[in-house]
C-alpha cells in the first residue's frame, strides 16, 4: 500500500500552476505555490497577483473559500527552501527547456531523497527536462500532465521516462485515481502525449474543412453533440483555448514528428496565421472564429475575414439525425447519410480512426488508453475505437482501404474492442434486476445490498419514481436484505420533482397535490427512520426534491463534484417535502445552545441559502450549507460512489444499525425569529439579490422556519413543521 502525499510544492503560478495548486488543496494537501520574485520591495507581488486572478475564475477552482487557506504563496528567492519539506514537487513554469533544466538542478540540491518530482509540460520531452540530474533524481522524476481546468477535467496523463522507478509510477497512478479523482492514463514520452496528439489532429481536420466548402457553423454542428462531443465543437473550443495557443502547439508539433504519416495535417493554415498576426486570438480578445456583437453571435468569413450572421445549414436532414436519442444509432445514421453531412462525417471519422490506429504503439500501448484519453480529456462520449466498434469494425476497415488510408498491421489482424469502465467499479448496467416499473428499478448489488435507481427523464422524482420507492421500501424492510443504496450511474443524481406532472395535477384542484405532498413527506420520513441502513450515493446536480430526499437519508456518499440545493424559489415555490424542517433542525443543532441568539446566525444562513436558491459549489460546501451531514463520505473519485455506498451499508449493518432517534423537540424562534428573517429578506431585496416576488416567497419561508404563529421561542416536533411546510407550499401552485 502506497503512502498518500500530504504536502506539495507547485513551481509556477500561471494559469495551470495556480489551478493545480488549488486542486491539490481541494484534496487536503498543504501546498506551497512559488514563482519568480517581483522587482519591487514585495517579492511576492507576481505570485500574489496570479493567485488573486485564479481565485476569481469561474467555475471556481476551490471547493470552498476556506480551502484556499491551504495554499501558501511564495517566491523563488525567499521561499525556495520550503520545497525541502514537501512530498511532491510539480514544475509548471514557462515552456522553455533551458529554464526547466536549471530549475531541476536547483531542486535537486534542496529536496529530500524521497520527494517525487514531476513536470506539467505539454510540449517538451519529459526525459530531456531531467537531463544531467543524478540517477536517484531521475528515478523519482516523471511527467504529470493535467488538463485545463484541473479541478473539472478528469484526465491525468502520467508519463514515465526510461529511468522512472516503476514504484514511483504506480504510486502516482494510485494517488491520481484515488485521491485526486482522476482518470489516469499512462502515456509515452512522445510529442503532445496522447489526448493532445489526437485532439490536435481532429482540430486541424476541422480547419481544413473550411477550404472544402463547409462553413464554421456546419463544421461545429457536425463535430459537436450530434457526434457525441462537447457542444463547443471545433471552433468554439479553438476560441476558448486561444488561437495563438493553437498555432503555438501546431508549430511545435510539426517539426517534432518527422516520421508521422499524416504530418502535413499539422502544418499551420494560412488563415490561422493571419488571425493570430492581427491579434484575433479568440475569447480573450473578444473575437476569433466567432464574435458576439449586439447580443448576436457572428462568425468569421474565412475569405474576407469579416464577421457575418450565420447562414442556413446545408446539411440535408441533419435535424432528424440529431434527434436520434442513442449515440450509436446517431453515429451510424450519420455514417450512412448521403448528404454533405454524411460526406463530412465519413471522411473525418475515417481519417481520425486511421490516425489513432497508426499511433499504436507509438503514443500508447492499447486502443483503450487512447479511448480513455479522449473521453476524459476532450469530453467525447465514445473514444475513437469505441466509435469504430459502433460503426462496425469490418465496415470501417473496408472503407479505410477503399479510400487509400493507412491501416496498421494490428488492425488487420483483429478488432480490439475497448472497455473504458474499470472492472472493479460497480455499474448499475451490470447488476441483476429484482424489480422495476417504467421509471425506476431495484437492482441486486450482492451481499444483501440493493440499489434503487431512478430511470425517469432527468432522474426527476416523478409519480412512478415516488410510488416505486415506497414499494421498494416494503420489499427491503420485509425481505432478507441488509440495506439499500439510492443512486445511479448517471452524470447527475436528480433534477428534483417533476414539475410538469405537478402542474397538470394542480389544474384539477389542490386535493391531489396535497395528497402527493403528504405522500412524499411521509416517504422521506420513512427513509430517515428506516430500520435498515439507507445510503444515498450522489453526484452532479441534486436539486429541489432530490436535495430533500438526500437530506432525509441518514448516510450519504457524495462525489466531490456534487452540486446540491433547495432551488424551489427559482421556480416560484418553496420547499414542501421536509427541506425547511431539516434546515431548521440543522440550524438548531449547529448552535452552541438552544438560546435564540445562538441559533439566529445559523438560521439566517440557511434562510438566505434557500431564499437565493443557492446550489453548492461542491460536496464540501454542501456540508457547510447544511445540505449534507458532516458524516457524509466525500469521494474525489466519484466513479466509486456506488461501491463505497454498498460498503457503508454493510459496515452499518455489521455494527448493529439503529435508525436516528425521533426529533420531537426542535427549537424554533417564533415571532422574534420571523421578524429577523423578514428583515433578512428585505435586505436581500434591497441589495438586488432577489426579486419582489421572491421576497414574498421568502416571507412565506420565514413564516415556516420561525414556527408559524408562535409568539415566542418554543420546542416543536417534526410533524408541526411539516404541516407548516404543506400549508405554505400548496397555495403557491394555484398562482400564475
Amino acid at each position: 500500500m502506497f503512502k498518500p502525499f500530504r504536502t506539495a510544492a507547485v513551481l509556477g503560478a500561471g494559469v495551470m500552476g495556480s489551478q493545480i495548486a488549488a486542486h491539490l488543496a481541494n484534496v487536503g494537501l498543504t501546498v506551497h505555490l512559488l514563482d519568480i520574485p517581483g522587482k519591487g520591495s514585495n517579492k511576492n507581488e507576481l505570485v500574489e497577483t496570479s493567485f488573486k486572478k485564479a481565485l476569481k475564475l469561474s467555475p471556481p477552482i476551490f471547493f470552498t473559500e476556506k480551502t484556499a487557506r491551504r495554499v501558501i504563496v511564495g517566491n523563488f528567492d525567499e521561499h525556495f527552501d520550503s520545497v525541502a519539506a514537501v512530498d511532491w514537487v510539480i514544475e509548471a513554469v514557462v515552456e522553455n527547456l533551458d529554464i526547466k533544466q536549471k530549475l531541476m538542478e536547483r531542486l535537486e540540491s534542496v529536496i529530500r531523497s524521497d520527494t517525487i518530482v514531476s513536470t506539467n509540460t505539454s510540449g517538451l520531452p519529459i526525459d530531456a527536462i531531467a537531463q544531467g540530474r543524478s540517477e536517484s533524481f531521475r528515478q523519482r522524476f516523471l511527467g504529470t500532465h493535467f488538463f485545463n481546468p484541473p479541478r473539472y477535467l478528469k484526465l491525468l496523463e502520467v508519463i514515465p521516462t526510461t529511468d522512472t522507478d516503476p514504484q514511483v509510477l504506480e504510486r502516482m497512478k494510485w494517488f491520481g485515481e484515488v485521491h485526486l479523482g482522476k482518470g489516469v492514463v499512462v502515456a509515452k514520452d512522445t510529442p503532445n502525449f496522447i489526448a493532445n496528439r489526437i485532439g490536435m489532429y481532429v482540430t486541424m481536420l476541422g480547419l481544413q474543412a473550411l477550404t472544402q466548402g463547409y462553413t464554421i457553423e456546419e463544421i461545429d454542428t457536425l463535430t459537436g453533440t450530434i457526434a457525441g462531443r462537447p457542444k463547443s465543437a471545433t471552433f468554439r473550443t479553438a476560441d476558448l483555448v486561444g488561437l495563438d495557443t493553437l498555432m503555438y502547439v501546431a508549430s511545435n508539433l510539426y517539426p517534432a514528428i518527422p516520421h508521422d504519416e499524416s504530418r502535413e495535417v499539422f502544418r499551420v493554415p494560412e488563415l490561422l496565421r493571419k488571425l493570430v498576426e492581427t491579434g484575433t486570438l479568440g475569447a480573450k480578445t473578444g473575437q476569433g472564429f466567432y464574435k458576439k456583437q449586439d447580443r448576436q453571435i457572428l462568425s468569421l468569413n474565412p475569405e474576407t475575414l469579416a464577421y457575418e450572421p450565420a447562414k442556413p445549414l446545408n446539411l440535408g436532414d441533419i435535424e432528424a439525425i440529431g434527434k436520434i436519442p442513442d449515440l450509436g444509432d446517431r453515429l451510424r445514421a450519420l455514417y450512412r447519410d448521403r448528404s454533405r453531412a454524411g460526406a463530412f462525417f465519413r471522411e473525418s471519422i475515417l481519417k481520425t480512426l486511421s490516425y489513432a490506429a497508426c499511433r499504436i504503439p507509438e503514443i500508447a500501448d492499447s486502443p483503450t488508453d487512447i479511448d480513455k484519453a479522449m473521453r476524459w480529456g476532450f469530453g467525447w462520449e465514445l473514444g475513437p475505437f469505441e466509435i469504430w466498434d459502433v460503426l462496425g469494425f469490418e465496415t470501417v476497415l473496408a472503407d479505410m482501404k477503399a479510400a487509400g488510408m493507412t491501416v496498421p498491421e494490428w488492425a488487420e489482424v483483429k478488432s480490439q474492442k475497448s472497455k473504458v469502465k474499470s472492472e472493479n467499479l460497480i455499474s448499475d448496467s451490470r447488476l441483476p434486476l429484482i424489480w422495476q416499473n417504467p421509471e425506476a428499478a431495484l437492482l441486486d448489488m450482492g451481499d444483501g445490498v440493493v440499489l434503487y435507481e431512478f430511470r425517469s427523464k432527468g432522474n426527476t422524482l416523478s409519480l412512478q419514481v415516488v410510488d416505486g420507492l415506497a414499494e421498494v421500501l416494503d420489499l427491503v424492510e420485509n425481505g432478507d436484505y441488509r440495506g439499500l443504496v439510492i443512486g445511479n450511474s448517471s452524470a447527475h443524481f436528480s433534477g428534483g420533482a417533476n414539475l410538469a406532472e405537478m402542474a397538470m395535477m394542480a389544474q384539477s384542484g389542490l386535493g391531489a397535490i396535497a395528497d402527493l405532498i403528504v405522500k412524499f413527506q411521509t416517504l422521506l420520513q420513512r427513509i430517515h427512520y428506516f430500520p435498515k441502513p439507507i445510503v444515498a450515493a450522489i453526484q452532479g446536480r441534486v436539486l429541489g426534491g432530490g436535495c430533500e430526499l438526500v437530506m432525509a437519508c441518514p448516510q450519504v456518499v457524495a462525489a466531490a463534484e456534487t452540486y446540491i440545493g433547495l432551488v424551489e424559489l427559482s421556480v416560484g415555490l418553496i420547499p414542501g417535502a421536509g427541506g425547511i424542517m431539516r434546515s431548521v433542525t440543522w440550524a438548531a443543532d449547529r448552535a452552541a445552545t438552544e438560546a435564540p441568539h445562538h441559533i439566529q446566525p445559523f438560521l439566517r444562513r440557511v434562510f438566505e441559502t434557500i431564499g437565493m436558491a443557492k446550489v453548492s459549489n461542491s460536496a464540501a460546501e454542501a456540508q457547510e450549507l447544511g445540505f449534507l451531514p458532516l458524516t457524509a463520505r466525500i469521494l474525489m473519485n466519484g466513479d466509486r460512489r456506488l461501491e463505497v455506498a454498498k460498503e457503508e451499508v454493510l459496515c452499518s449493518d455489521r455494527a448493529g444499525y439503529a435508525s436516528p432517534p425521533e426529533r420531537n423537540a426542535i427549537m424554533v424562534l417564533g415571532r422574534p425569529g420571523r421578524a429577523m428573517l423578514d428583515y433578512a429578506a428585505d435586505t436581500l431585496y434591497r441589495g438586488g439579490f432577489i426579486s419582489e416576488y421572491d421576497r414574498y416567497l421568502a416571507n412565506r419561508l420565514a413564516y415556516v422556519m420561525a414556527g408559524g404563529e408562535l409568539s415566542a421561542p418554543a420546542l416543536v416536533d417534526e410533524n408541526y413543521l411539516l404541516q407548516l411546510e404543506r400549508e405554505a407550499f400548496l397555495p403557491l401552485l394555484s398562482q400564475p
